[in-house]
């Protein structure tokens, strides 16, 4: 049935996934004798972050209509799981890889775009746990048979 719980946490993931479009991940400031100069880091400026941004938004909306095949939506969700760590894992890469920069970025800090990946795992957690527990109920009646 789509009306369970974890289509709720599924789709809540996607929508939490998509925000990273629309913010930046990271703002910095690089300053050059006595000039500043703002860098952002944004999805859409990094192809490889793009791609996994994609997959990070598309595998929940696809793993919500995969309800008659909960061991498969638990595969699928699991994938989202990795999907969104390695778009964190990404995402720190190039904020360390902006202390590498000539001259290096002094100030900055993270922006909402760097939350919402975390947040869609929190929610990709809570729905494999559904999936998890609907899964032990159908064996549980199975049994019953």
């Amino acid at each position: 049935m789509i009306q369970r719980r974890q289509s709720l946490w599924l789709l809540f993931s996607a929508l939490l996934g998509a925000g990273v479009f629309f913010f930046d991940l990271y703002r910095g400031e690089i300053k050059v004798g006595e000039l500043t100069e703002h860098k952002v880091l944004r999805v859409a400026d990094h192809y490889p972050s793009l791609l996994i941004a994609i997959v990070m938004v598309a595998l929940p909306l696809v793993t919500i209509f995969m309800f008659r095949d909960r061991k498969r939506q638990m595969r699928m969700t699991a994938l989202s799981i990795i999907s969104a760590l390695s778009f964190l894992t990404m995402m720190l890469t190039r904020v360390t890889g902006l202390s590498k920069l000539t001259p290096p970025v002094t100030e900055g800090s993270y922006w909402v775009g760097a939350v919402l990946p975390a947040l869609s795992l929190v929610f990709l957690l809570l729905a494999l746990l559904g999936i998890r527990s609907d899964e032990k109920l159908v064996r549980s009646v199975d049994r019953l048979r």
